[in-house]
């Protein structure tokens, strides 16, 4: 069986990494989430350059090679671009493994009640989010128009309904 590289796409609060755990032993699959990553590597402090490190290079280096060793993938990343979800599915095409993509799409609102309530009870690695950094985000997030899930549209699973 061809290993899948899996791309979780969605804000914070989507339910990107519920899925990623539920994916990791349903599969079974290696799940590359980068909050776990982040502090242990680059501590505390201004991260916008070292999430691109993170992300691109180093967990990227993972999981290509567990993707060549066989291994299923799930890349709990957000992918708020098409261009990144292109990057991926373009990596992927070239070690000839499949590729899925997870659209985690609630409402705002849902959004910012999982993200007040993940704020009031934060879990290790995970950094609090503010409405306003959650409106910001909702503005930059590029979502899969009709066109690019055409290219996935054999394995999308999720949708906006998705309560993952």
């Amino acid at each position: 069986m061809t290993p899948t590289l899996h791309l979780l796409v969605g804000l914070p609060g989507a339910g990107k990494s519920t899925l990623a755990r539920q994916l990791e032993q349903d599969l079974p699959a290696l799940r590359l989430t980068p909050d776990e990553w982040m502090m242990p590597l680059f501590g505390a402090g201004e991260s916008e350059n070292k999430w691109a490190v993170l992300e691109h290079e180093l967990l990227w280096g993972v999981a290509a090679r567990a993707l060549q060793l066989g291994l299923n993938v799930v890349l709990d990343f957000g992918f708020w671009s098409r261009e990144e979800r292109e990057m991926y599915r373009a990596r992927a095409t070239a070690l000839g493994v499949g590729v899925q993509v997870h659209l985690l799409d609630p409402p705002l609102d849902v959004l910012w009640q999982r993200l007040e309530q993940r704020n009031a009870n934060l879990p290790p690695a995970t950094f609090p989010v503010t409405r306003s950094e959650l409106e910001l985000w909702n503005g930059w997030f590029q979502r899969p128009d009709a066109a690019e899930l055409k290219l996935y549209a054999s394995s999308l699973s999720h949708s906006s309904g998705s309560s993952w």
